[in-house]
């Protein structure tokens, strides 16, 4: 078995692991922040920290009514750009904690009065020596070039954040066991990845808690199975990307059950007009149904909840597609775990 699918089923334990470590500190946190008088949350990350962060900001933005920049590094590494961000969270998210520009960031958004916090897997990192409060994933080591499991920690970390600052709160404590139940896919999906065995190009869609998780898989999939994966919202892919899609075409779709049902319908309705090649990740009986392929997770699982266990099948999707291709899903050609850029 591949590293990347032994770190796939380690998982619900290290979100466990995770919950119980950080609730305290976040408790903390979150009473420091509301006194605070924050009026902007800034992340900062690369790669799939990047798509875990994309999810933080569509979750930040819904739940605490706070504005989410995504930053842009060059901004500031390249351009050396001055912003007053003594009003704003900035928070650097990284499995390593030694991303050279996204700790240069925290540097420089400190220096302009920001209060900095760091989301990393690594206590002992750069990251966690720059800003003022360090998380932890509690992932244990991750050994694959894959992210995977320090994916689902930090998406696990914007939801802890996020219920400090919110009126309402979700409940976390069923995440683990949606999780686990999201493995136990696996043998479909060993035999269902045999039908894109010489699958070159796709489409990933997802929307809204989801859009992350589109980024993610398509990255996944171009790292690891080196395949051309574009990714889009549902309701960006009818202005124009639409056009590429042809007969048999390969396009996935998160579709949980939720305020992304109906457009979720509406472009399953629209491919199959097209004649493409539809799978479906859902909970939802309508979209598997209105799907050729489905991968279904139950019913009860709400959208909000759905992203961190809607996205382990497209993890163990990519890595038995990688490994039916002949690849090698843990040594992806031309990579390396950790990544410095200025």
């Amino acid at each position: 078995m591949s590293l990347m699918l032994q770190e796939i089923a380690e998982q619900p334990e290290a979100l466990e692991r995770t919950l119980a470590a950080e609730r305290e500190k976040y408790a903390a946190l979150g009473k420091f922040l509301r006194g605070r008088d924050i009026d902007l949350i800034v992340i900062v990350a690369r790669g799939s920290s990047d798509n875990a962060s994309l999810f933080g900001r569509y979750l930040l933005e819904v739940t605490c009514g706070i504005p989410v920049s995504l930053s842009a590094p060059s901004v500031y590494t390249l351009y050396d750009a001055k912003i007053d961000l003594k009003r704003a969270l900035v928070i650097g998210v990284s499995q390593s904690g030694e991303g050279s520009d996204i700790n240069m960031v925290l540097e420089k958004a400190k220096a302009t009065g920001a209060y900095t916090l760091a989301i990393t897997n690594e206590a002992a990192s750069t990251m966690a020596s720059i800003a003022d409060e360090t998380m932890l994933i509690h992932a244990g080591r991750e050994r694959s070039v894959a992210a995977t499991k320090t994916y689902t920690g930090q998406m696990l970390h914007f939801y802890m954040l996020a219920n400090e600052l919110a009126a309402n709160k979700l409940d976390l404590s069923v995440i683990p066991a949606y999780t686990a139940q999201a493995l136990e896919l696996k043998p479909q999906i060993e035999e269902l990845v045999q039908r894109y065995t010489f699958m070159e190009n796709c489409v990933v869609v997802g929307r809204g808690m989801n859009y992350g998780n589109s980024y993610e898989l398509a990255l996944k999939l171009m790292e690891t199975c080196y395949v051309v994966a574009e990714r889009f919202s549902s309701a960006d892919f009818f202005h124009g990307p639409l056009a590429i899609v042809e007969r048999r075409f390969p396009v996935v779709l998160f579709g949980p059950a939720g305020v992304t049902q109906q457009s979720s319908i509406e472009l399953l309705d629209r491919l199959h007009e097209l004649n493409a090649d539809c799978l479906a990740i859902t909970n939802d009986a309508e979209i598997a149904k209105r799907s050729p392929k489905s991968l279904s997770l139950p019913a009860k699982i709400d959208e909000f909840l759905s992203p961190i266990p809607f996205i382990v099948p497209a993890q163990l999707f990519a890595a038995l597609l990688s490994e039916a291709k002949g690849l090698d899903p843990d040594a992806p050609r031309s990579l390396s775990k950790v990544t410095k850029t200025i």
